[in-house]
């Protein structure tokens, strides 16, 4: 029986990576060798955001900028999808310490601090107006965000962004059973398309029932994927499982 060639589902034309210590895609594999030992300096925002907004941004929210600069040209706006399992509820938490130690919450706070938050952020200091989407993915971990963003394709966009980010969270809250934690802030951005220059991939539902747990445990082994010389990569959670292939 001939086997049925895999179509691509999608382009990766072009993606970018921020970390603690990590500004490019070009130096992922040195800092997963050392990523424990690597000095947690905030990256530089991109210049043409005012100052004023700057100031409004959260070392994960850098994070995130920084990663989607290397995928945008100045100006250049796309339909957008953000997709994390927290949020900024490392900003939650301050909330709720402020209110147990009696002080008032100001309004800035509390928007900062909701889970569209960066979305929110990145709409205004890129003025795109374009459609965005915000996602907390569960148990099905990175798979959602490409769904959606293939949605959107198959509906006219030329190129989808997706925008993928997760930070360690505080001891206060329950992490079993899970292991929700990662290593340390990250935050990937992906140009998407239907075609054009790239690397093709194909999703596609797996049967493994492997742990890798939700997002922010699966997003680096996913980079790996992208970086290395594997050409597929399965990412599960409790039966929920993908599979990324290159074509």
């Amino acid at each position: 029986m001939l086997a049925i060639p895999k179509v691509a589902d999608f382009v990766l034309n072009d993606w970018g990576v921020c970390a603690p210590g990590l500004h490019s895609k070009d130096g992922w594999s040195g800092f997963r060798l050392g990523a424990r030992e690597i000095s947690n300096g905030l990256p530089k925002v991109p210049d043409f955001i005012p100052k004023l907004q700057q100031r409004r941004l959260s070392p994960l929210a850098r994070l995130v900028f920084n990663a989607i600069d290397q995928c945008l040209k100045p100006g250049e706006t796309l339909p957008t999808v953000f997709s994390s399992a927290h949020g900024e509820v490392g900003k939650a938490l301050e909330m709720l310490q402020m209110i147990q130690a009696g002080e008032e919450l100001s309004p800035t706070a509390f928007s900062l601090s909701v889970h569209n938050a960066i979305a929110g952020l990145y709409s205004i200091a890129y003025h795109n107006q374009q459609e965005i989407t915000v996602m907390a993915p569960g148990l099905d971990g990175l798979a959602p965000a490409f769904l959606e963003a293939l949605g959107l394709l198959q509906e006219g966009a030329e190129q989808v962004l997706v925008v993928l980010y997760d930070e360690p969270i505080a001891d206060f809250y329950p992490l079993a059973p899970f292991k929700l934690n990662a290593e340390f802030p990250c935050a990937l951005a992906l140009r998407l398309s239907l075609g054009g220059a790239g690397m093709a991939l194909h999703l596609s539902r797996a049967p493994e029932c492997l742990d890798d747990r939700e997002q922010p445990l699966q997003l680096p082994p996913f980079i790996d994927f992208l970086q290395g010389d594997n050409t597929e990569s399965g990412l599960s959670f409790q039966g929920r499982g993908w599979r990324w292939e290159k074509i």
